[in-house]
């Protein structure tokens, strides 16, 4: 098991077990690890003792923090800013998209509502970035 996580940072009970059901269904093991709030993914990311997620899964619209302003701290943080995150949001809106690109998310998908299309998304995606992609070494701890 890799001792990196995936991040997801998801409020929804609903939409955090759909991606276990569709991980189980695609036979990934990744371990994952859950922020239900933009705070609590805050506080997770900041934490050095923690281990460096190798992808985070960010939902926007959270409570308390945003994902626009997670997605803002991470890029703000040179420890955190190599960190590749992709925002999974039921917003298909412009503004939601160029926000989030503009403050340097590398993918912006739009959450389906079909169970079958949600598993190949997610496949789609964890085959790009956890097999295709290069990804970087986390960085030292400072």
């Amino acid at each position: 098991m890799h001792p990196h996580p995936i991040l997801i940072v998801e409020d929804s009970d609903e939409d955090f077990e759909a991606i276990g059901w569709a991980m189980r269904r695609l036979g990934r093991h990744d371990p994952l690890e859950r922020c239900q709030d933009g705070d609590e993914a805050t506080e997770r990311l900041l934490d050095r003792a923690r281990p460096w997620p190798r992808l985070v899964l960010l939902d926007l619209n959270l409570p308390g923090t945003d994902g626009r302003e997670v997605l803002a701290l991470i890029r703000r943080d040179p420890y955190l800013r190599p960190l590749p995150v992709v925002v999974l949001s039921t917003s298909a809106s412009d503004e939601d998209v160029n926000a989030c690109y503009e403050l340097g998310v590398n993918a912006y998908l739009i959450k389906p509502v079909n169970f079958e299309q949600f598993t190949e998304q997610l496949r789609v995606t964890l085959d790009f970035w956890l097999g295709l992609a290069r990804l970087p070494d986390p960085p030292e701890r400072a």
